[in-house]
């Protein structure tokens, strides 16, 4: 909502405090403001200024080049592209220097290769409505050279973000009474007409009284609808509103400034006695904004005798029952809606406006006579017309209030000791609360929030400041726990993987069925290790689209999306993690579902981005996607065994110290087509509870070595079919205690038989050996390599070339 500083002015006297000291104040009270403007001109460099000459620029069609007189005692020189002024007209004027706000500040400089030493400017740019396409003409009888600032009035716009157990801060009126408790400023005496009423007997018919407890009609006969009075027209300004006429004007000031929505119908329109019924299904109805709307049986509508739909109750009015400039007697609708079906009719035609606003979060019911009376008495003043007898008033105002007391030990408790009971009274007194007997307080109409003694103290409390509160706690010292540390743990992670060149992606946990074709098998302890079966799925009872049908049993779907997305928008490295929860039920839906937590990875394309220093970078490989879970767990060994996967190339389980942590997948071809990929696409998930456990303890840096290292090379024939992981293992468990290092740096095979049996492959492997305590001699190094190939071709079966 907005709010005028200027109209708050009206209700009470804010000249000193400042903007930040009133954005402060509201904060502090549980008033969150999202944003403050200021309107109009803060500076004095616009001037008023007259054109005393206006000559074609020499180089554009549009511009010309002014000599205008802005009371220095010499001509200045402007170019302008306007063309709605002529010489002699007096405009404003922005001198060099001038701010006109959004961080535009005039300059001299040139146009067209034409010196221009300000600008001549339009309404919109000195902060005020654009009526012409053009410079903003003054009256003649402007003072030549006179600040424009003190021609026009200047205003902040406050907007503020009111939650919805407040809605009695939904008008200014409501933010001065606000702003009143909370500066101890009275406000200004309020002049509150009323009206004479009367039984609704045939001109109100109340269909539906469980929707609308309270509905008033005030007849207004022989007004003039023209253009509202420059006042009103600024106030809505102000807030961002558009005037359109003067009777509707009235409607939508009296909004603003009292809290409670109003309509005027045009009475030649409405055929009969005014109906408030429930709509039948189907029915059509033209709203003022939003065109043909088909209706609900719950939605309320006013209509006339004929059936005529009128109003969508507490949304909109109709296109055909509205004010226009030949409306001469107007009905004006004053009425209390149930929260509720406002606002479930609201959302369900998806119209919005103030009215609805208000309705649908509560207004004071015991306001809508005031409000009628106040704006029935503007339309008097102002479009002419006299009231025609009694407002008609169908149905009561319901009493949603009612006493509280409040408990003043507690309050002493709660507070601290830090106010007496007499200024707390004051408080609540301000607020519009009335003290009662035995501690007992009356609260006002319009204050539905509370209804609990907590509620008095909760206002107390934030009037008073809970900064003045003292803590009586001291933050004791708490260990960490098991949740703190998989936080800890995970963000490090993150970190760490951004580190190594990943961006974190973030899908959501609902996914279509048909994505499990992306899937990678389960890996975490919690969830079945089996392939995935129709009842496994957790499907969602009433989906809102098939693309969010199931909850994920993997986070794969969602990165193979992402990458899918990236792909098309160009992108040739590929590189995604996600860390979150996968569901499935591990009972074939006879179980209670599983969830856990993963963190899955794609890779994709180039090993980095294309750049002068690297023209033609590596395609992605298996053996990246290895790299970085080794990278991620430094103190593990890690391994890739490989294992059959429906709908993958390759695929293998993810080891760690020779246990399973994970799955690894490389997509197929077909896969890869679909999602645009010219290159292979890696995939891998992994248990972030194993990943925990295995980086859990304290890191140790090894001390740089102090004797040299000595290396061999061999090269050794295996069957086809030996896993990589096979001959690690076995190096492993043989224990040598000189060898400190060793990695496989060549493979070879020959599928024609020529060079090496088809079935067989030649591996070759690098070792080092390095003693602690002394320099080794070639003759120890030799022996401890030989025992390793000795071990080697017996526990492996391999041969040495």
């Amino acid at each position: 909502m907005n709010v005028s500083f200027n109209w708050l002015n009206d209700h009470l006297d804010l000249s000193d405090h400042s903007i930040e000291q009133l954005d402060d104040l509201l904060t502090f009270a549980g008033v969150e403001v999202e944003g403050i403007e200021q309107k109009g001109l803060s500076t004095k460099l616009v001037v008023v200024a007259q054109v005393k000459e206006a000559v074609q620029h020499p180089n554009a069609d549009r511009l010309k080049v002014c000599q205008v007189d802005a009371g220095e005692g010499s001509l200045r020189q402007i170019v302008c592209g306007a063309q709605n002024y002529k010489v002699g007209d007096k405009v404003p004027c922005a001198l060099p220097g001038a701010d006109l706000g959004g961080g535009f500040v005039i300059k001299d400089g040139k146009l067209r290769d034409v010196e221009s030493k300000g600008m001549l400017c339009g309404a919109s740019e000195i902060g005020q409505v654009d009526t012409v396409d053009g410079l903003l003409i003054l009256p003649e009888d402007s003072v030549i050279g006179l600040p424009v600032v003190e021609m026009f009035e200047s205003d902040t716009i406050i907007e503020v973000e009111i939650t919805p157990n407040r809605p009695d801060l939904l008008s200014h009126t409501g933010m001065a009474r606000e702003l009143s408790a909370l500066t101890g400023k009275a406000r200004k005496p309020f002049d509150q007409p009323s009206l004479e009423t009367s039984d609704a007997g045939d001109v109100i018919k109340l269909s539906a009284p469980e929707r609308c407890p309270l509905y008033t009609a005030t007849k207004i006969s022989g007004v003039k609808i023209t253009d509202s009075p420059e006042w009103l027209q600024t106030k809505l300004e102000a807030i961002g509103l558009r005037p359109i006429n003067n009777v509707v004007d009235i409607t939508n000031y009296v909004l603003h400034e009292l809290g409670h929505p109003l309509h005027a119908f045009d009475a030649a329109k409405v055929d009969g006695a005014l109906d408030i019924r429930l709509a039948a299904d189907g029915e059509a109805f033209n709203a003022l904004d939003g065109g043909e709307i088909k209706l609900a049986e719950e939605d309320l509508l006013i209509s006339d005798a004929a059936g005529n739909a009128l109003a969508l109750a507490g949304v909109m009015g109709g296109a055909e029952s509205g004010v226009t400039e030949t409306t001469t007697d107007v009905i004006l609708e004053a009425a209390y809606f149930t929260p509720s079906f406002i606002r479930r009719s609201s959302r369900r035609t998806a119209l919005t406006s103030d009215s609805s606003y208000r309705f649908e979060r509560g207004t004071d019911p015991q306001a809508v006579l005031n409000s009628a009376a106040f704006a029935a008495k503007l339309i008097v003043e102002i479009a002419g017309g006299t009231i025609e007898g009694p407002t008609a008033v169908a149905g009561e105002a319901p009493v949603l209030t009612q006493p509280v007391t409040i408990n003043v030990t507690k309050l002493d408790q709660l507070m601290g000791g830090s106010i007496t009971l007499d200024a707390a009274k004051e408080i609540l007194t301000k607020l519009g609360l009335t003290e009662g007997s035995n501690d007992s307080w009356e609260i006002p109409s319009y204050r539905l929030d509370l209804q609990r003694h907590i509620d008095l103290v909760e206002e107390i409390a934030r009037v008073h400041g809970l900064d003045n509160v003292e803590s009586r706690f001291v933050g004791a010292f708490v260990d960490e726990s098991a949740v703190d540390k998989a936080y800890d743990y995970q963000l490090k992670l993150k970190h760490q993987l951004a580190a190594l060149g990943f961006y974190e992606a973030q899908t959501i946990k609902l996914i279509a069925e048909h994505s499990n074709d992306n899937m990678v098998a389960q890996m975490c302890d919690a969830l079945p290790q089996r392939p995935l079966i129709d009842g496994d799925l957790v499907k969602v009872a009433l989906p809102l689209s098939e693309d969010h049908a199931v909850m994920r049993p993997s986070l794969v779907p969602g990165l193979v999306a992402v990458a899918a997305r990236n792909i098309r928008q160009g992108r040739k490295s590929l590189r995604f993690f996600e860390m979150g929860k996968q569901f499935r039920n591990a009972g074939g839906g006879k179980a209670k579902d599983l969830e856990a937590e993963s963190l899955s990875l794609l890779l994709s394309g180039t090993e980095a981005p294309v750049n002068w220093a690297n023209k033609a970078p590596n395609i992605t490989d298996l053996f990246d996607i290895k790299a970085v879970v080794a990278a991620i767990l430094p103190k593990a060994k890690v391994q890739l065994k490989e294992r059959k996967r429906d709908g993958f190339v390759l695929a293998a389980d993810v080891l760690a110290d020779g246990k399973p942590i994970g799955a690894f997948a490389q997509m197929t071809p077909a896969r890869c087509r679909a999602i645009d990929a010219n290159n292979p696409v890696y995939v891998a998930e992994l248990d972030l509870a194993k990943l925990q456990q295995l980086a859990t303890g304290i890191d140790k840096v090894d001390p740089l070595p102090q004797f040299p290292g000595s290396s061999r090379d061999a090269a050794m024939e295996a069957p086809l079919t030996l896993e990589n992981a096979a001959i690690e293992n076995a190096i492993k468990k043989h224990n040598e205690n000189l060898l400190v290092n060793y990695h496989c740096f060549d493979v070879f095979t020959d599928a024609t038989g020529e060079k090496l049996d088809a079935d067989k492959k030649s591996v070759a492997y690098s070792f080092t050996y390095r003693s602690a305590d002394k320099t080794l001699k070639a003759k120890e190094v030799d022996k401890a390599h030989q025992a390793l190939l000795d071990f080697l071709a017996k526990s492996v079966k391999v041969t040495f070339r």
